[in-house]
């Protein structure tokens, strides 16, 4: 196993998938909140999606007027900032940078004056394309003032000719590959679209005369709207003064939605394509245990994301279930230490093991995914120091072999321990008792989809745009 010592090399904070990023539109917000603070409460409820930077675009029918800023939302805005944008409808954003660096330049929405008219765009996806599209853009003589995809959209759309936005997006979306969710706003109108394979979450929903779009359904519950449906792949939405219009705009010869928000990105309490994600997470629960049969007497969530898993596991396998890890909220995210020890204290700083639960027990720890398997093998061992008498580890996904092209910022491929290294040999290098990921088939079936219609790549390494040809 001496390819895998290079993992222990590589920080703790790095070991997981990082999040995306997260879109919100309001139109028709009228009253003395007004649609930035609609938005702001909106972006709260997605700040799981993106923690770099956050921003609120704002039009009152006539002109728009954008705040950003770096950082969480509660630290991008003051109050006196979402007083300065007056309008009744609004766009937002949270972002986490896969395409293009943590910079305030980078931060959505980004707006323009165009050939169309002042638009302002905010996207969650990513565009495989994209450095294709930019060299192309850039030799024809168009200027960029940031890295992110948004902006490659955006040039494409004003260079498309069209006089009506509809069109000029759809000239645009031809030449893309990859995913998105999208929303514009002009002075008059809202837009929103999800690309045609499905593979980025974008939901519909209303408050009385108010209609809102959002990337997660947790989203609208936060600011009291009620869902009305998915946003269907392919479909673009318009909000302005006639009210909403809906049009099939792109067209797929499959779905994809992507697995990897079932398991890990969206929050539990959001529902995703007519599936509630805490009650996926709880059936990826019970196919572990009805695949894994581990013999165990208590089973054991790793915070946050594996609870409604190990509440499924523990279910169907009639072991209980109990807190043995310990979270500290107040930590914040800890800074990369020069020493191996000092950086695995980090993550004792935020996880504490509650001996009195693990010692002499067999645990069974339910996690959503191993990356690098760094934080994986020093659980293991905080485990073992309480006490455990075995430790079993269940990960709630399959072995995750590739980095993704759609929008998921995780490890290069080298460094991704599934990659080159099998199930035994990363048992070994946690030092669990066993290890037990879910099948592709397990995943599928507790998603409630056939495989066709899920985006399975970072598991598989077969991406649903593969046969597709760039511009």
């Amino acid at each position: 196993m001496t390819e895998l010592r290079h993992i222990e090399d590589i920080a703790v904070e790095d070991d997981a998938p990082r999040e995306e990023c997260g879109v919100f539109a309001v139109y028709g917000e009228s009253d003395s909140f007004g649609a930035a603070g609609m938005t702001l409460n909106a972006l709260f409820g997605i700040q799981h999606r993106g923690q770099e930077s956050a921003g609120i675009a704002v039009s009152n029918g006539r002109t728009i007027s954008v705040h950003k800023g770096m950082g969480l939302v509660r630290e991008a805005f003051t109050e006196e900032d979402v007083r300065r944008l007056e309008g009744f409808m609004a766009i937002g954003h949270v972002r986490y940078s896969t395409a293009g660096k943590g910079l305030s330049v980078n931060a959505q929405p980004i707006k323009a004056n165009t050939s169309l008219g002042t638009i302002a765009i905010a996207h969650n996806g990513s565009l495989v394309n994209a450095d294709a599209l930019l060299s192309e853009l850039k030799s024809s003589g168009a200027v960029f003032e940031s890295a992110s995809d948004a902006e490659i959209i955006l040039n494409l759309m004003a260079r498309s000719g069209r006089a009506h936005l509809p069109e000029a997006l759809r000239d645009a979306c031809a030449k893309i590959v990859g995913s998105y969710a999208l929303v514009l706003l002009t002075p008059e109108s809202i837009t929103a679209l999800r690309d045609p394979m499905g593979n980025r979450p974008l939901c519909l929903g209303r408050a009385g005369n108010t209609y809102l779009v959002a990337s997660e359904s947790c989203a609208l519950n936060t600011v009291g709207a009620k869902l009305i449906r998915d946003v269907e792949p392919g479909e673009l939405i318009t909000l302005d003064a006639n009210g909403l219009h809906s049009v099939k705009l792109l067209e797929s010869k499959r779905k994809a939605i992507c697995a990897v928000e079932y398991v890990y990105f969206a929050r539990p309490d959001s529902e995703l394509d007519g599936k509630v994600v805490h009650l996926v997470r709880k059936e990826m629960g019970r196919q572990l245990a009805r695949e894994s049969k581990v013999e165990a007497d208590v089973v054991i969530p790793v915070p946050d994301s594996g609870w409604s898993t190990a509440l499924g596991f523990s279910e169907e396998s009639s072991i209980p279930l109990d807190i043995g890890l310990s979270v500290n909220r107040y930590v914040g995210r800890t800074f990369i230490q020069p020493k191996q020890e000092l950086r695995n204290r980090g993550v004792t700083l935020k996880l504490t093991p509650i001996d009195a639960v693990i010692r002499g027990k067999r645990v069974a720890m339910i996690d959503d995914s191993i990356v690098r398997g760094t934080t994986s093998g020093i659980l293991v061992n905080l485990l073992r120091e309480a006490g455990a008498a075995e430790v079993h580890m269940l990960i709630s996904s399959p072995p995750w072999r590739f980095p993704c092209s759609y929008g998921i910022d995780v490890a290069a491929a080298k460094e991704l321990v599934a990659s080159s290294h099998s199930v035994e040999e990363i048992r070994r290098f946690i030092n669990a008792d066993s290890l037990h990921y879910l099948s592709l088939e397990g995943l599928c079936e507790a998603i409630g989809r056939p495989a066709n219609e899920i985006c399975l790549a970072c598991f598989t390494g077969e991406a649903p745009t593969d046969n597709l040809c760039p511009c």
